[in-house]
């Protein structure tokens, strides 16, 4: 049942950000194939059917949540935030390195894993976005990739 409540709540929040993502959201120019308005769209549009899906067929008939996994939820809030803030300052290849090591220790890996991963997901997404995708990224205190 709490499922089916959820779901209930997120689809007309969905149906909210559809709306507003096909009659609000105007970009005054398009500077990659799809546009800076399609994203959105596109999000709402895959986003309905899919909760729609777990309302048909929910999970599980109570919600059950561990204070453990709340806690986790909490901090992941709180990472993301600290993420967004820091995202600009410092660049983002520090910044996602952070988060990703982060993430990554919550989740249990090691401490070498860990910097490996964070390493290549800050570093290799910088290039990826920039060169390959040229998206405007912000270099922050790493002077040396502007």
């Amino acid at each position: 049942m709490a499922d089916r409540i959820f779901a209930g709540i997120l689809f007309l929040v969905a149906i909210g950000y559809t709306i507003v993502a096909f009659t609000v959201i105007k970009a005054p120019f398009q500077y990659d194939p799809l546009g800076p308005e399609s994203w959105p769209r596109i999000l709402g549009i895959v986003a309905l059917p899919c909760i729609l899906f777990i309302f048909a067929r929910p999970d599980v008939s109570r919600l059950g949540v561990p204070v453990r996994t709340w806690g986790r939820l909490a901090a992941l809030v709180v990472m993301l935030w600290a993420y967004a803030f820091l995202f600009q300052p410092l660049g983002f290849i520090l910044a996602t390195f952070a988060f990703c090591m982060a993430l990554s220790l919550m989740l249990g890996a090691r401490l070498v894993s860990a910097l490996v991963f964070s390493g290549a997901v800050g570093v290799l997404g910088y290039f990826v976005c920039t060169k390959l995708l040229e998206i405007n990224l912000p270099a922050g205190v790493l002077t040396i990739f502007r």
